[in-house]
């Protein structure tokens, strides 16, 4: 928004979880949205996922560098064209590595696009200088206005290193809960285009979700109709 009543800035929401308004600028954001659409078109495109209990997820997803399905992962599109997954490009793990960086108050130098501001959070665990693993998974899931997603845990990694989750499009209510229950304690975030959030450390394995979506409040010069939410990992696995 061009006039905040009460302006937005860097909050840790629990240990270790932090929330970076206006993160991406519009021309990153403009960056990532092209980026997604290219990856979005088949073969191994944006897909429905179904859960082994016959559910359908309302949000749907594209993934990079490895293919998630629940709950595991894969190389090919395991539940869908059964095409490899697509690469996982270098300056996807730069962007995660900046976003860590900034969310944790260490950043050396400005990123590329709005820096958080002062303050840390010692609790963002692993350290990401000391990160010798890249980011190699993306998983990107596009709400229309209907859309949420449930309380889960991002557990099918192998790595303990932070998720970076980067906002598009819609704003969101974001649901940041506890590491032992889907139930309270947890607090709702808003989520606008162009929003960081990493949790790492003691919130590594904490339930999230999304209960809504506010259609229509996209930045209208972005052109996204719904939300983007992409999301990235190191998977651990080791070996390529």
């Amino acid at each position: 928004m061009d006039a905040e009543l009460f302006p937005r800035s860097r909050t840790e929401i629990a240990p270790g979880a932090v929330h970076v308004p206006d993160w991406l600028d519009l021309e990153w954001q403009r960056r990532l949205l092209a980026a997604c659409r290219a990856w979005a078109r088949p073969p191994a495109g944006l897909r429905t996922v179904h859960t082994p209990g016959g559910g359908t997820m309302t949000a749907r997803q594209v993934c990079l560098g490895h293919h998630w399905y629940p709950y595991g992962y894969a190389r090919t599109v395991v539940d869908g064209d059964g095409a490899p997954v697509k690469p996982f490009p270098a300056w996807l793990d730069a962007l995660a590595r900046r976003a860590v960086a900034d969310a944790a108050g260490s950043a050396p130098e400005k990123a590329l696009s709005p820096v958080a501001a002062s303050g840390t959070a010692a609790d963002l665990a692993p350290d990401p200088r000391g990160m010798t693993d890249p980011y190699d998974i993306a998983l990107i899931n596009f709400y229309d206005g209907d859309a949420r997603m449930g309380m889960h845990r991002d557990s099918d990694e192998k790595s303990d290193a932070p998720v970076v989750s980067l906002s598009l499009g819609d704003t969101c209510v974001f649901r940041f809960g506890n590491p032992r229950s889907r139930a309270r304690p947890y607090t709702d975030v808003e989520l606008r285009s162009g929003d960081l959030f990493v949790f790492g450390g003691p919130s590594r394995q904490a339930y999230h979700g999304v209960p809504r979506v506010y259609a229509g409040t996209a930045p209208p010069e972005l052109g996204l109709t719904g939300r983007l939410n992409v999301t990235l990992r190191v998977s651990g696995f080791g070996g390529g």
